[in-house]
């Protein structure tokens, strides 16, 4: 039920001025879904979370139009544990409304600001490691996940609705094989169809992979030793993965992989995104830290299941985004050209800064949407993200370039005072050893609320 305050608050939402986020003359209407979709995010940041869904028309109307069956419902958190000190994000939030541009009628949306390294040496390794965060194990939204997952039939709109905001870690595996269509919803045919599949993977292996170097032609030849190449370089600042049995895991499921979709190959950054499947399905099997974890003691039988999960995962999660890895990968290429137009109109002076310098987007861009930032956040913080990802399903591209704006523009304050060398080093190097799931959160609470407010603009970004 909706606080006076919160009437109080809502009524207020039309109130003070903006720019459209297109430039020129402002937009009422603009400015009204703004502010109102701005409440929301506020009420999240203050520990209220979405009623269900965020509803955004227009002032006269009613209110009926959902703009996401799949709200983020996020922990209850202090601002002072996110921001440096003097940087009050959720009460600047309310002050500042929308900053206009200083020039070419663009407009500034507020940008919330992630801690620095610098300010925060002090953090110590629990809350570094903190791995679980309170939201996805929070009582209410586990009883929540326990009631959809135990019913014969998993609805699965449902699912990927309580899934967005983060999956309690030991209902992950269960819960990833759901969203990607690998395990069917029907709870009587799930284990039938898990053990056709593993026996696919299974025969694909001996067919594709056990056998002598003779048998395959010479770019398999080529494309099996770059696997080999690249599986020591996975995740390298994670010791589990420099274990030669996880390697040995690793180029298995991509050269089946491979082989078997021709149509790309295998693709360097393709094996970063096998790393949290293999955590999670191994997490299933194994206690403890990751980095104290040893497969030596699994079973052959089960170490086959695990990869076979993982096969079919990654086949999955590729099926939706064919064109990234086929010659030239001009799907990322296409979601990097959409990032920057989507830069310019959230922040237009960090993008003229930028274009000023000379930086392109690919330069920094492409690293991203390749590997799905797994390699740009702490490894113990990509399995969370890979909820929200999961979640998303077939519309998990066109989210992932709010995501990446959501992830650049955390230190726009910081780009405009770079010029280009300095950029590109900031941006190959960015601050976020130190991040927990409270940085995380806010990335993806920014990456909600702009894709509420552009997403029903057809012309926000070009095709």
């Amino acid at each position: 039920m909706t606080s006076s305050g919160e009437e109080e608050r809502n009524r207020e939402a039309g109130g003070g001025g903006s720019s459209s986020a297109g430039g020129g003359s402002p937009s009422p209407n603009l400015e009204w879904r703004f502010n109102q979709t701005l409440r929301s995010v506020q009420g999240l940041l203050k520990g209220r979370s979405f009623p269900g869904k965020v509803l955004v028309t227009r002032k006269s109307e009613t209110m009926n139009e959902s703009l996401s069956p799949r709200p983020p419902e996020h922990e209850k958190s202090s601002a002072e544990n996110y921001f440096q000190k003097g940087e009050h994000v959720p009460h600047s939030f309310e002050r500042e409304g929308v900053r206009s541009g200083s020039s070419g009628g663009g407009s500034v949306l507020p940008i919330a600001k992630l801690p620095s390294v610098d300010n925060e040496k002090g953090a110590t390794m629990d809350t570094q490691k903190s791995s679980l965060g309170a939201r996805a194990t929070d009582s209410a939204r586990v009883a929540k996940f326990t009631k959809e997952m135990s019913k014969p039939s998993v609805i699965l709109e449902k699912l990927r609705e309580l899934a967005w905001s983060g999956v309690p870690p030991y209902m992950r595996p269960h819960v990833w094989r759901l969203l990607l269509g690998y395990a069917p919803p029907n709870s009587d045919r799930r284990q039938g169809v898990l053990s056709r599949k593993r026996l696919e993977y299974l025969d694909s292996v001996a067919q594709f992979y056990d056998i002598p170097d003779s048998e395959r032609s010479d770019d398999e030849i080529s494309m099996l030793r770059q696997i080999a190449v690249d599986c020591p370089r996975t995740v390298p600042d994670v010791t589990f993965f420099q274990h030669e049995q996880v390697q040995k895991s690793l180029e298995r499921i991509l050269y089946t992989w491979a082989i078997r979709h021709p149509a790309s190959g295998y693709v360097q950054g393709i094996n970063d995104l096998v790393t949290p499947f293999l955590v999670v399905f191994l997490e299933e099997h194994l206690d403890g830290n990751m980095e104290s974890w040893d497969i030596s003691h699994l079973s052959p039988q089960t170490i086959s299941n695990i990869e076979a999960d993982c096969y079919w995962c990654l086949s999955k999660l590729l099926d939706g985004m064919q064109d990234h890895y086929t010659f030239a990968q001009p799907g990322i290429q296409r979601l990097v050209f959409k990032l920057k137009e989507l830069v310019r109109r959230i922040d237009e002076p960090v993008s003229r800064h930028m274009d000023e310098q000379g930086l392109e987007f690919l330069q920094f861009a492409f690293r991203w949407f390749n590997c799905l930032l797994i390699r740009e956040i702490p490894f113990h913080l990509v399995t969370r993200l890979w909820d929200t990802y999961l979640a998303e399903g077939d519309s998990l591209p066109e989210f992932l370039v709010y995501i990446s704006a959501s992830f650049l523009l955390t230190w726009s304050d910081k780009l405009q005072k770079l010029e280009f060398q300095e950029m590109v080093m900031f941006l190959q190097h960015l601050p976020t050893q130190i991040w927990t799931h409270h940085e995380l959160e806010m990335v993806l609470s920014r990456a909600f609320m702009w894709h509420a407010m552009f997403n029903s603009c057809p012309s926000h970004l070009a095709n």
